[in-house]
């Protein structure tokens, strides 16, 4: 194997290699036909990363153009061909289109926002490590996506073209978990861990598993969504040998929930890998509570359990994509009674600066006193528990 030194986020193929306008532009007219449409890097390599390429495929609107001529220096964009073909090109408010393409409410940056709004900064004893929760850490290993999110909360970091944790830096990082018995679960994320090569992602999983006090590895990642055919079998048999292993998968929207998808679960499901969801709510794109059902309900067909329910967090320039608080309240009491128990994630806000997660939930107890508790269940009627009387030997 070649020196780990040498592979770096660089090492994976860019957008257009060396290809002039005209190539770039006919890969995009039926990207699911291409022969080499099944091959990751394939997509890699001939992402949407370009105005001029953009532009001729679809018929941007004022406001997508302008985000993306002023985005420069901030987050990039780029789209898998296979992403893209679930766009709606002749709907400027495709729930797909709205989370791949700039738009120029980027650029307009709300009081209440912050560079690093889950306060991860100030939490890092060492680069790319992130000890903020007593029995876990989270390791950002990589700053490259296969497709760049407009309201992703690392914007500061992704796309960047600086690797968070270097191999010098995980080093470090290894040793500071070593050193912390209290720490049971690591979690790797970035960007997206799935865009390093396999055998690179088996080098930070194996030193981590080598810790005797590290009990589970959870991987953070989207790119079973937006590069489904990265999950290969090499990549497979490489994680099922590191149970327990978990991944979390970002998903937004049912549309997301492709054959390719189906199929990408279902070889991880298969290998013994539990599969969780995690879903931000999105203006325009998902809050409404019959998507998110719907949304829910179709991950549980393919094994993925709906985990966390996520309020948009408050990063440069995505004041556009927030909602309000209630919004997310309303969207459980919809589904709390309304479908199976499982179908139901618990709804989080991550408290801006860095204080962690914070469930947010409907209010079901109408009073408490001390002899009874007065509820209410989903429908709104009204029940009483009462409470057991006190023991002599009891305080």
């Amino acid at each position: 194997m070649k020196a780990l030194e040498e592979f770096t986020n660089s090492a994976l193929p860019s957008g257009n290699l060396a290809r002039n306008l005209d190539q770039q532009v006919h890969v995009f007219e039926e990207p699911n036909n291409h022969p080499e449409s099944s091959d990751w890097l394939w997509q890699l390599k001939n992402r949407i990363t370009s105005f001029e390429v953009l532009s001729k495929l679809i018929k941007l609107t004022p406001e997508e153009k302008e985000g993306f001529k002023k985005s420069k220096g901030r987050l990039a964009m780029a789209i898998t061909p296979y992403f893209f073909s679930l766009i709606d090109k002749d709907d400027p408010n495709c729930p797909i289109r709205k989370q791949a393409i700039p738009r120029i409410e980027e650029l307009r940056v709300a009081p209440e926002e912050m560079v690093d709004p889950c306060g991860e900064d100030s939490h890092s004893p060492i680069p790319g490590l992130v000890h903020r929760y007593p029995d876990r850490v989270l390791l950002i290993v990589t700053d490259s996506c296969a497709m760049y999110c407009r309201y992703c909360t690392r914007n500061r970091l992704v796309g960047d073209e600086k690797s968070p944790m270097g191999l010098e830096n995980f080093e470090e990082a290894c040793k500071y978990i070593k050193s912390r018995k209290s720490i049971r679960d690591v979690l790797i994320s970035g960007g997206d861990p799935l865009m390093m090569k396999t055998e690179i992602l088996e080098h930070y999983i194996s030193k981590l598993r080598a810790i005797p006090h590290v009990e589970m590895i959870r991987i953070g990642t989207r790119v079973p969504v937006t590069l489904p055919m990265r999950i290969d079998e090499e990549l497979v048999s490489m994680l099922k040998k590191y149970h327990p292993l978990f991944l979390s998968i970002h998903f937004s929207h049912p549309r997301e929930i492709t054959p390719q998808v189906k199929k990408a679960c279902s070889m991880l499901a298969d290998a013994g890998i539990p599969l969780g969801s995690q879903t931000v709510i999105l203006k325009g794109i998902n809050d409404r509570h019959s998507i998110m059902k719907k949304l829910m309900q179709e991950l549980l067909k393919i094994r993925v359990r709906p985990y966390y329910l996520y309020q948009c967090d408050p990063a440069l320039g995505t004041a556009h994509f927030r909602t309000p608080l209630s919004t997310g309240i309303k969207i459980i009491e919809k589904l709390r009674g309304h479908t199976t128990g499982y179908a139901v994630p618990t709804f989080v806000i991550d408290a801006p600066g860095g204080g962690g997660k914070i469930p947010v939930t409907p209010s079901y107890v109408v009073s408490v006193s001390k002899d009874k508790v007065v509820l209410r269940n989903f429908q709104g009627k009204i029940f009483e528990h009462v409470e057991p009387k006190a023991t002599p030997n009891e305080d």
